[in-house]
């Protein structure tokens, strides 16, 4: 069987397991603390809801762009490079945010790559739109 995206739909995958393991981490927690809508003040609980909400509001986005990169035309190892920037940005964010509400390195780094995995992708996707490669 072929398909007419052949790599963006691996991390497309990692992507959608790694928000349902948050979901459930999401679900564990407010069973938990009894707390069926918000945090209820419990601050482990708030840091659980912002580890997922955080990776479902930049992961659709990050995705898209993968895939329009896919799309007009990007290398295989380049969509591949994307991707991996993506998913171990999202890995790094969910450690340091998981372990802690301050600043931390891997926070910090997870999500420098996912922005740079949005930037790149944007840029790529405009220039091979306007310039018709």
């Amino acid at each position: 069987m072929s398909y007419p995206l052949v790599v963006s739909p691996l991390y497309i995958a990692l992507c959608g397991l790694l928000v349902l393991v948050l979901a459930i981490l999401v679900v564990r927690a407010r069973l938990k603390f009894r707390v069926g809508v918000g945090a209820g003040g419990h601050p482990e609980l708030e840091r659980i809801i912002r580890v997922h909400g955080n990776a479902v509001e930049y992961i659709p986005m990050s995705l898209l762009l993968i895939v329009a990169l896919e799309v007009t035309g990007g290398a295989a190892w380049l969509i591949h490079l994307m991707g991996s920037m993506l998913f171990a940005g999202r890995l790094l964010h969910v450690w340091g945010l998981g372990h802690s509400a301050g600043p931390s390195k891997p926070r910090q780094l997870g999500i420098l790559l996912n922005w740079l995995v949005i930037l790149v992708s944007s840029m790529l996707v405009l220039w091979r739109l306007l310039s018709g490669a």
